[in-house]
């Protein structure tokens, strides 16, 4: 119980946070304000982050409870291809929607240079875990071959948007980044298909 209650707290600010950072820039965000957003108490926000910027790395936080979110909607019956355009479209949204292109650029090249965490290749995120799931899911049901491995696999998929991420930030935003992802994945994972076109 107490578990759930501190992720809870843990998500609320970084909700806030990366709310707050869209709407009224990163610069003129302060931690008050995020204590306030997020319902929470300076001794909370303290508890979890140094500071403003070491809110940057949570930006995957984000993304997982976005994951966690959509997982819920899916229905059985969808095919492990469809899975993932669903989620990559709708993840892609809301960077769209609710992220700078100024902070997500800041937090692909922090996750250059940092030598700390790099939360982006935490494989025990949810984002992974849920790309094995599915990846393993396609392989079973004879959808994707067998000439990769599920983690092969899941690598080169998280490789792929990333790298889409990475140009999306690059050319300053000059094309619609879920349309991109739904226009192109199926390019990408055609790759995988078993070879007698399941």
């Amino acid at each position: 119980m107490r578990k759930k209650r501190t992720q809870t707290t843990k998500a609320k600010i970084v909700a806030a946070a990366w709310k707050l950072f869209y709407e009224q820039g990163y610069e003129d965000t302060t931690v008050d304000d995020i204590v306030y957003e997020s319902g929470t108490s300076k001794g909370s926000f303290y508890h979890y982050f140094s500071g403003k910027d070491a809110l940057l790395s949570s930006l995957s936080y984000l993304f997982d409870e976005k994951y966690e979110e959509l997982t819920e909607s899916l229905p059985p019956d969808m095919t492990a291809t469809d899975k993932l355009l669903y989620l990559n479209y709708e993840l892609f949204r809301l960077i769209e929607n609710t992220i700078s292109l100024e902070l997500l650029a800041r937090l692909l090249s922090t996750q250059l240079v940092t030598k700390s965490e790099k939360h982006l290749l935490d494989h025990d995120r949810t984002y992974y875990r849920l790309l094995r799931s599915i990846f393993s899911e396609g392989q079973q049901s004879g959808e994707f071959g067998t000439a990769f491995s599920v983690n092969e696999m899941v690598k080169t998929f998280a490789l792929w948007e990333r790298a889409i991420l990475y140009d999306w930030c690059l050319v300053g935003g000059e094309y619609p980044l879920a349309e991109y992802g739904r226009r192109t994945m199926p390019l990408f994972l055609a790759g995988y298909r078993s070879p007698d076109g399941k």
